[in-house]
């Protein structure tokens, strides 16, 4: 077993006079000018209701996946999608227990995530899909490209789980979780008050985010507090300290970009070593001065590395060294 590593203290809200101009500048287009519900859409995977958004074309380009993490849903990538919209079809998904899809039939675990969103990329036409994940949809994400590599052609880890959980207790995090989903329990309309003052902003999401009253409420609340205190969060979080796919990890065999927040609070910064070692070919990107939810915090500088990575050539050596390693 591995030695545990705590991870960086949060910030005091003194700090954000340090973070740069780009930290929680929304990028063009304007997430917020948007009629998100015209792209809300339900598709049945399984016998259960899944809630995701269709935006954009599917053209020349791969189409992109988002997938969340722990206590999120499909808003956590209100930053995001826009922008990639304007060039392709981009998807983000409600996994079930969380948003708006309902908890699933069967047990909630990391391979059933993954082949939620391998079968999701089927029935829409999507596959084979870029798929970007944070946090537990990195983890989700992950095993899909291991389980279903048919379905992926990129893959993009943001801050994922999948590697560190195995070290921590289970009766801590499993206490740390319980209290981190009580404390959201408040009424919706609560909640956006909440992040609409800026300490109380900061007290909520300083684990998560960095400089969390940099944020604007607006998207503090949509994009991060709205989807907490669902009824997948228990399961979800026992299911991504159950599951250890490492050793399946070198299976991957896509073109793969490992991102993190230097300052990540939630999963440490050490991990995006780990997933770079294992996966081949796999590329590491940090960013300074961030938490967990990168694609939150710095938008424009996120959005702009994703950007590189769809348009990274690929060199047919790579290729094959990957479908060798792939077997």
């Amino acid at each position: 077993m591995g030695s545990i590593v705590l991870p960086p203290p949060p910030a005091r809200r003194r700090d954000a006079l340090r973070a740069g101009d780009d930290y929680g500048v929304s990028d063009s287009p304007d997430w917020r000018d948007v009629d998100w519900l015209a792209h809300s859409h339900t598709i049945e995977i399984g016998g259960t209701p899944v809630n995701y958004v269709d935006v954009g074309e599917q053209g020349d380009h791969r189409p992109i996946v988002f997938v969340h993490g722990l206590s999120g849903q499909w808003q956590n990538w209100l930053e995001n999608i826009p922008r990639f919209a304007e060039q392709r079809r981009v998807v983000a998904l409600d996994l079930p227990g969380f948003g708006i899809s309902p908890l699933p039939n069967e047990t909630i675990t990391i391979d059933y995530y993954g082949r939620v969103v391998g079968e999701l990329c089927d029935r829409l036409g999507l596959a084979p899909a870029v798929l970007v994940g944070n946090s537990m949809g990195g983890y989700v994400a992950a095993e899909a490209a291991i389980d279903a590599p048919e379905a992926v052609e990129r893959l993009m880890l943001v801050s994922a789980a999948g590697i560190s959980q195995h070290v921590v207790p289970v009766d801590r995090a499993l206490r740390v979780g319980k209290i981190m989903a009580l404390s959201m329990r408040a009424s919706t309309a609560q909640r956006r008050r909440h992040m609409a003052r800026p300490a109380l902003r900061h007290w909520i999401l300083s684990m998560v985010v960095r400089h969390p009253t940099l944020l604007s409420p607006d998207i503090a609340f949509e994009g991060l507090v709205k989807g907490s205190g669902k009824p997948g969060f228990i399961d979800a979080l026992v299911a991504c300290i159950d599951y250890d796919f490492r050793d399946r990890l070198p299976e991957i065999g896509c073109p793969t970009l490992v991102a993190w927040g230097r300052e990540d609070g939630i999963i440490p910064v050490r991990d995006a070593d780990t997933y770079v070692d294992l996966i081949p070919g796999a590329r590491k990107l940090i960013f300074e001065d961030t938490g967990h939810v990168a694609m939150v915090e710095r938008p424009v500088a996120f959005n702009d590395a994703l950007q590189d990575f769809l348009e990274y050539e690929v060199s047919p050596g790579e290729l094959a060294g990957k479908s060798a390693l792939r077997g």
